[in-house]
């Protein structure tokens, strides 16, 4: 079965543009990928037609050999376009592979572990930066069956804080903890944010409240950094999402850097890759936590890995709170019920895409180039109310 043709779509909000990738085959199959990058959307999508010879003609179930065309083949070092790009498309032909062979994805895998993933709620803080405001905002994701909850509030925060941020953070963190209550896990989202030594102190305070983890304290290529702040706390550490490569992690692996590891299956190389990734992880005692910030596919994507994997710990999820719209581009959306993704049960990833849906809400372009809001979170501190901001 053999890719005959492919279209891109992007579907915009107001802080992550969600890129669809939609290849054709000669048997009259679909099949579909997704990534978000930000900052570089047009770019993947432009570096996608340079690719073009590495995908027309490609055997979709050769999947190692699509990693090679990808990176081996092109010479120079990969990174984040060159993986996201690899993504969509390896993505699309697992969707296909699993069409063609009537069964979901993770059975073609391994099969599941589990009969449902853990979930974690992000992007629901999306009001003002009080105690209060997040206290009630909080009390809401518990509403919805959530036991788990991430969260950023450090504000504009890089380096170091103001003892006056420093003070309002932990107020912020102490109300969450109160309105939720000890059975929920909070983890506490860093952003690469800091020196080592203001990470440590951050996450001395924050051991009162019982973090499950905190992510990404230093800057995300500085591995050693992370080291440092392991010796000092109790808390464990994720990181991952920066890191494009397999490879990328050596270090982590072979000094036990992090007691999370939190590939994008988006940004990474997709779905066979990051199961690589989470696999090298689970005989040195690291879980798993996959970043998913994505839409329908990513989402259920990584629901199919997560059901795959010994060591997976909790998947994150956006659209119950952020731009909840994206649900609308295919159907059954994976829903978070009680606090748990249900095993998918079609064939491939189990969704059906809504082209038209996708097509009526295309991301904004200015002069034929496609516009990416971003966060822009080392410098505002209303970062957090992301597209909100915008109304």
């Amino acid at each position: 079965m053999k890719i005959t043709d492919y279209k891109c779509f992007t579907l915009g909000t107001g802080w992550r543009n969600l890129t669809y990738l939609m290849v054709e085959t000669d048997e009259g199959i679909c099949g579909f990928g997704e990534a978000h990058i930000v900052g570089k959307t047009h770019t993947v999508r432009e570096y996608l037609k340079d690719v073009r010879r590495h995908i027309i003609g490609h055997e979709v179930y050769n999947i190692e050999e699509l990693y090679n065309k990808f990176t081996l083949l092109d010479f120079g070092a990969p990174g984040q376009v060159t993986m996201t790009g690899l993504a969509l498309v390896e993505m699309a032909c697992w969707d296909c592979i699993g069409k063609k062979a009537g069964l979901p994805v993770y059975k073609l895998i391994g099969g599941a572990v589990c009969d449902k993933i853990p979930a974690y709620a992000n992007g629901w803080y999306t009001v003002e930066r009080t105690p209060q405001a997040f206290h009630e905002a909080a009390k809401k994701v518990t509403a919805r069956g959530y036991r788990g909850l991430k969260f950023d509030p450090f504000g504009n925060g890089n380096m170091e804080l103001s003892r006056g941020e420093y003070r309002r953070a932990m107020e912020l963190v102490e109300s969450v903890r109160d309105a939720v209550g000890e059975d929920v896990q909070i983890f506490i989202e860093m952003h690469g944010r800091f020196s080592v030594s203001q990470a440590i102190e951050i996450c001395k305070e924050l051991e009162k409240y019982n973090p499950g983890f905190v992510e990404e304290p230093c800057r995300p290529l500085d591995v050693g950094a992370l080291e440092q702040v392991m010796r000092r706390t109790d808390i464990p550490i994720a990181a991952g999402e920066r890191l494009y490569l397999a490879s990328a992690y050596n270090e982590v692996f072979r000094r036990r850097m992090v007691h999370i590891v939190q590939p994008d299956i988006s940004q990474c190389g997709g779905l066979l890759e990051v199961k690589k990734i989470c696999s090298t992880a689970e005989p040195l005692s690291i879980m798993a936590a996959p970043h998913n910030v994505g839409g329908v596919i990513a989402t259920a994507a990584n629901v199919h890995l997560m059901a795959t994997l010994r060591n997976g710990k909790v998947l994150e999820h956006f659209n119950d709170f952020s731009d909840s719209y994206v649900k609308n581009a295919g159907a059954p959306y994976p829903e978070v019920k009680d606090g748990y993704f249900s095993l998918p049960d079609g064939p491939g990833w189990g969704v059906e895409i809504d082209l038209d849906f996708l097509k009526e809400h295309e991301a904004e372009m200015v002069d034929g180039v496609i516009q990416d809001p971003g966060l822009n979170m080392y410098k505002s501190t209303a970062w957090n109310l992301r597209s909100m901001a915008l109304d």
